[in-house]
């Protein structure tokens, strides 16, 4: 499910999904105001895969989070 497969295509595997969030963070945002931006997409379908999205970009090092707003990391 984190990866594509042959059953999973690329925009539905977390990593898909994970770009169209970064994607969609140009500048610093909350989580709700993303969450209102992606909400209607189906490859996010749901708040709990997003969330497991948001978790998966964290861990990667991905996004950040600090003062209640998440933004892009730039390395």
């Amino acid at each position: 499910m984190i990866l594509p497969t042959k059953h999973i295509s690329t925009r539905n595997s977390l990593l898909g999904v994970g770009a169209i969030i970064i994607g969609h963070l140009n500048y610093p945002r909350t989580v709700t105001s993303l969450w209102s931006d992606l909400s209607k997409l189906p490859e996010v379908a749901t708040f709990e895969r997003f969330v497991l999205v948001l978790d998966l970009l964290y861990m990667i090092g991905a996004i950040e989070l600090e003062e209640g707003l998440l933004y892009k990391r730039h390395s």
